[in-house]
């Protein structure tokens, strides 16, 4: 009996009850039913109570509540979407924060100070942010009788620390005026008298817990690198909460990268369990399931390998370049792995990593949970193939293998999929397990190779698989078959390294390479906030239709604008309808069709081979593309803006120029506009904590060109164009009169 549903039917005394069970129910069943609606009443009428409070209200009477204390909407940063859409809501959540709302009495009430500025902005767009007074930083001759110990001076040489830190958010040297205003729409200047600077960090820091470090054997046994796939990576603090409200945000305080200097100098606050970087290792008669010690660890500048060995005893850590070095004649064991946590800094939460994300588990589905590369194996035997038998008869309908820990699983992986079959392989929520496929068969394929039969489904989740691509195929069977689509791939919360491996800089080792590949799959594939390297399609074009790819907020990076993002061999039409929305396209994509193309940048040439098909809208596409029909996208809307005012202008000038002349005006009036709007990265290269972030240089019809004025690709969803315009407005509401208040971005 559901205890919610038959409330009503326990009421009744226990004759009626028995009746009722001697008839097969019907009075139960009518009585659950009544029940159902009485319980909607009361959570209605639940609801509404909890509507009174901002603390417990629904998303949209927070609008509501802060037109009753006066707080005022700021149309400059966009108006409400739709609330009936998940993309409305999320973007209602920025332009009305609940926690501006909530503290909005509480601000108002401490207008004028420099902590509230940190607090407002955290409130508005939940960045980090520090405050900083410029006028403190201006080199002056100050009044004996009113010294001010706490002020700028001039440089001191021999303080390394103050020079590490000259024109950083924490900088603390003399500067000489500049007269430009920090708030100024044209140039900005720092150092005056009424300037007061938010810097902003909008990156957010990523742990990663207990995962092996990559083993440089090319290099030297004794060299390690906190990254497992080998590359260079600035180790970010783990940001601690602020004591008193009166503090302003310091270096412990905000998601920065670790200077080595400050790791050097307060080591004790930086490194240690819980802290945010911890190394452990069999290694020196120490237990390896604790962090080494505190006094074994050192800090040094590990730019150049073989410039620095320490002593026995002591373990080198570069923080800026995430770098170990043991001491040579005191390695760990050779039979067992070092393991390290510690933070790392990127935008969003996509390509998988130890963030919150949703877990589906279909009804009637085996759930296997594996922690180690024996268990894993064993896990996936049932749909592995073997040669000589059929050891796949008795596979499980439909399975989930969850990999419990963020370790690493060095194996090749052979998966076949009977009809019918569902196979879910996945890390659990918070995890970051990384799968990478060794070389080990010379002239064969190590891939991740997954076999699919008819009306199967492959999903992988919250991985991240480096060394070899994913390759997809499809059984004799299935292929005989012309129907459209019997199979499903599904791919999410996922990164296949670009170029399957990095070098110490983020360059690819391998970048020509796919790494995901489609040998004539009847499928459905699906790709969602994943990032992922090119795809290659090897499709039979004649026995049935295109095969629907979608791929919706992720990073498809060929490594290059030359290289093939999605495409068949020989740089032909890949056969597939694609359909792509929020995302950031490096490379050519040439592909049959273009079903739907939203909100996404691509930045080299896109070719479709069926242009009557789909559409395109507010994307940004290269000059000199083919493509389906384009709506309000970039450069087409800028070109077409500069043709008009340089024909606006011909008009009122006398004389008006001839056809040749104003052919030409036109001309380079459309390529200095098809250049300006053309998107800028802070980087390109998958491993760096700005990668794929459009840097602030980037044209406005870019940061605000989406349908909802968000940002066009990948990082639509974080909204940060409507961020920066609230806090601005915020800004100038809470500082008092004669300061100029301006953001200015550290990350």
């Amino acid at each position: 009996m559901n205890k919610t549903v038959d409330r009503l039917y326990k009421l009744l005394p226990a004759i009626h009850r028995i009746r009722d069970a001697e008839r097969g129910y019907p009075l139960r069943a009518l009585l659950g039913v009544i029940a159902e609606q009485v319980n909607l009443i009361e959570d209605d009428i639940s609801q509404l109570y909890e509507n009174w409070f901002i603390e417990t209200c629904q998303d949209w009477v927070v609008p509501y509540i802060g037109e009753l204390i006066g707080y005022q909407l700021i149309h400059e940063a966009g108006e409400p979407g739709d609330v009936n859409t998940v993309q409305g809501l999320a973007r209602n959540k920025i332009l009305i924060p609940r926690r501006d709302v909530a503290d909005a009495i509480h601000n108002r009430r401490r207008k004028g100070t420099l902590a509230l500025l940190e607090e407002l902005a955290a409130d508005v767009t939940g960045w980090s942010t520090r405050a900083v007074e410029f006028f403190k930083l201006l080199a002056w001759t100050q009044n004996i009788n009113h010294l001010h110990l706490d002020r700028a001076q001039t440089v001191d040489l021999r303080n390394g620390d103050a020079l590490d830190l000259l024109d950083s958010p924490f900088d603390s040297i003399a500067h000489t005026v500049d007269i430009r205003r920090i708030n100024s729409p044209r140039t900005i200047g720092h150092y005056n008298i009424p300037s007061v600077g938010l810097f902003v960090w909008r990156n957010k820091v990523y742990s990663v817990t207990q995962t092996p470090a990559c083993h440089l054997e090319e290099i030297g046994p004794y060299c390690y690198t906190f990254s497992v796939l080998g590359n260079n990576t600035p180790l970010h603090v783990h940001p601690q909460s602020e004591d008193e409200p009166a503090h302003i945000a310091e270096e412990l305080n905000l998601p920065v990268p670790i200077r080595r200097r400050e790791f050097e100098q307060h080591i004790v606050d930086y490194y240690g369990e819980g802290k945010s970087i911890s190394i452990f290792a069999d290694w020196a008669n120490l237990d390896p399931a604790k962090p080494i010690p505190l006094n074994h660890i050192i800090a040094v500048d590990l730019s150049d390998w073989e410039a620095y060995q320490p002593k026995e005893g002591y373990v080198a850590v570069d923080p800026a370049l995430g770098r170990i070095v043991f001491p040579p004649s005191q390695l760990p064991k050779a039979e067992t792995e070092v393991h390290v946590s510690y933070y790392y800094g990127f935008s969003a939460d996509i390509g998988g990593g130890e963030y919150d994300r949703s877990l589906s588990r279909p009804a009637a589905t085996e759930l296997i949970r594996v922690s180690d590369p024996n268990q894993l194996q064993e896990a996936i035997a049932p749909w592995t193939p073997k040669t000589g038998d059929d050891p796949l008869s008795s596979q499980p309908r439909s399975a989930v293998i969850e990999i419990t820990n963020s370790g690493l699983y060095e194996q090749p992986f052979r998966i076949k999929l009977n009809e019918g079959c569902r196979l879910q392989i996945r890390a659990a929520n918070r995890k970051r397990p990384v799968i990478r496929l060794p070389d080990r068969r010379a002239g064969l394929s190590d891939a991740l190779s997954v076999t699919m039969g008819r009306d199967s489904r492959f999903t992988l989740d919250g991985l991240l698989i480096a060394g070899r691509s994913v390759q997809i195929k499809a059984t004799e069977e299935m292929q005989a078959q012309a129907e459209t689509c019997p199979a499903e791939v599904i791919i999410r919360h996922c990164t296949l390294v670009p170029g399957w491996g990095l070098d110490a800089d983020c360059n690819p080792k391998l970048p020509s390479k796919p790494s995901l590949e489609l040998f004539n799959v009847r499928a459905r594939v699906r790709i969602e906030h994943s990032i992922i390297g090119s795809i290659q399609v090897h499709e039979n074009q004649v026995m049935a239709d295109p095969i629907p790819v979608q791929i919706i907020d992720s990073i498809l990076d060929a490594t290059s604008d030359k290289g093939e993002a999605l495409g068949a061999p020989g740089y032909k039409p890949a056969y597939v309808m694609l359909t792509i929305k929020r995302s950031t396209v490096f490379g050519i994509v040439e592909v049959h069709a273009i079903e739907l193309a939203e909100n996404c940048i691509f930045t080299s040439c896109l070719n479709v081979a069926r242009r009557q098909l789909g559409c395109m809208r507010f994307c940004y596409v290269p000059p000199g593309c083919r493509t389906p029909r384009r709506y309000n996208g970039q450069p087409d809307m800028v070109e077409q803006a500069a043709e008009a005012s340089v024909r606006a202008k011909a008009k009122k000038t006398t004389p008006q120029p001839d056809n040749d002349t104003l052919k030409a005006d036109i001309e380079f009036a459309r390529l200095f506009e098809r250049i300006r709007v053309r998107p800028q990265f802070n980087s390109v290269r998958y491993g760096e904590p700005a990668y794929c972030h459009l840097a602030e240089t980037c044209a406005v019809e870019i940061q605000r060109g989406a349908d909802d004025e968000s940002e066009m690709g990948v990082f639509h969803d974080l909204f940060n164009p409507q961020r920066e315009a609230n806090l601005r407005a915020r800004l100038a509401e809470y500082t008092p009169a004669s300061t100029d208040a301006g953001i200015i971005y550290a990350s």
